[in-house]
């Protein structure tokens, strides 16, 4: 080998393992300045038959960047969870990417008539200045957060104010099954609290979290497939491994869960939960 080409190989050899022990240093934090709607973690104190959850997100928006900030902690009982909802947010700018969620149903609490609903959405936890972006997902560039909060918030920004369209599935399950998966996503929110960790756009997203959960409970419920990694085909997926309660065509089903007409109706309905399922 020429003296030339020697040297040439060296440095690059020695900016490829320069560039692999830094990016192998980095190290993930929940100390950083991030936005004012992902500053706050939510949390759990998980009993036998109830859990106490800390930090409910509960925003009212004038748009997606101008809203009230607003928290609240609530108790639940494990007895009373009697749905669960699959969320999936097509993005505008993409066929083939998605943002997803679940959504569990409370039946009488604090001895009210209706059903409350709690979302838990698996998200980056953005710095001030950030955005998302799929390509800088994949190099430790975003921290994972989980946001629990109420569907006010977290499924009405996504219809109302972000103006995507939104699907909100009733899953086909069993109580029991709806509870583990319940407090296996508290118990991660917990763990992240402690122990925080990088989003990774292919291998540890909202979505791939979802099926973790999932397959953890029943194991292979959720087989691999393309359209866990690329979440706007979730809900095909979920249709076709019967997760989707319906008797309908996908078609149908889809249009039958589509909540934007229902959602932009009744923005300031006390019943908006309810509304969107009507």
């Amino acid at each position: 080998m020429k003296p030339s080409k020697q040297k040439y190989l060296y440095i690059t050899l020695t900016l490829l393992l320069s560039f692999i022990f830094l990016f192998l240093s980095i190290q993930p934090s929940n100390n950083r300045n991030w936005t004012k709607d992902q500053t706050l973690l939510s949390y759990a104190d998980v009993q036998e038959t109830k859990t106490t959850i800390y930090n409910i997100r509960n925003f009212t928006y004038l748009n997606t960047s101008d809203y009230d900030i607003a928290y609240y902690n609530q108790t639940y009982f494990l007895s009373e969870l009697d749905s669960l909802w699959f969320l999936v947010e097509p993005f505008s700018t993409s066929k083939s990417f998605a943002h997803t969620l679940l959504s569990f149903g409370f039946n009488t609490l604090n001895n009210s008539n209706k059903t409350h609903y709690l979302a838990i959405s698996v998200e980056i936890r953005k710095e001030q200045g950030e955005s998302f972006s799929a390509v800088k997902g994949l190099f430790k560039r975003y921290e994972l957060m989980y946001v629990i909060g109420d569907e006010n918030d977290l499924i009405k920004l996504r219809s109302n104010y972000r103006n995507d369209t939104v699907y909100l599935y009733k899953i086909k399950t069993e109580k029991e099954t709806m509870q583990k998966v319940f407090l296996s996503m508290l118990e991660r929110a917990n763990e992240l609290k402690e122990h925080p960790e990088f989003y990774n756009s292919l291998t540890n997203t909202c979505t791939t979290n979802i099926v973790s959960h999932v397959n953890h409970i029943k194991p292979d419920r959720v087989p691999f497939s393309f359209k866990v990694l690329l979440p706007a085909y979730s809900d095909k997926l979920a249709y076709d491994l019967g997760i989707i309660d319906t008797n309908r065509s996908f078609e149908d089903t889809r249009e039958f869960y589509k909540i934007n007409d229902r959602a932009n109706r009744y923005p300031e309905s006390y019943h908006f939960s309810q509304k969107i399922r009507a």
